[in-house]
């Protein structure tokens, strides 16, 4: 399984973003992705994730009421959409999938990685 994450950038405090993870490979047919993220000098964070089947995906406090997470099954891509964006969300964000179609909040609960997109916020 490879996992492709795109559309990190430079904005200013108050933009948008849409992050792109495009999944391929041996999936099965229901899998949960998530996204997370590494600021500077600090560990991985939990960010979004979503099961491949639907049901209500899950947010960090941190982002909630401003990322939404959502997923196109036909180009199996997951999208993270983060707008008013605050310097504080400078990070690489990765996009992570498990073989379960229950999304999960802690990294080692994650199989497979994306390679990271960073993500630049000025103030």
């Amino acid at each position: 399984v490879q996992l492709q994450a795109s559309g990190g950038g430079v904005v200013q405090a108050g933009g948008s973003l849409r992050l792109s993870c495009v999944v391929s490979g041996r999936t099965s047919s229901s899998y949960a992705v998530g996204w997370f993220r590494q600021p500077p000098g600090k560990e991985r964070e939990f960010v979004s994730a979503i099961t491949w089947r639907g049901g209500a995906p899950y947010y960090a406090d941190s982002v909630k009421d401003r990322f939404t997470i959502s997923r196109d099954n036909a180009k199996n891509t997951v999208y993270l959409q983060m707008n008013s964006l605050k310097p504080e969300d400078t990070a690489v964000y990765y996009c992570a999938a498990r073989n379960s179609s229950r999304p999960a909040l802690r990294k080692w609960e994650y199989d497979y990685w994306g390679q990271g997109t960073q993500v630049t916020v000025s103030s």
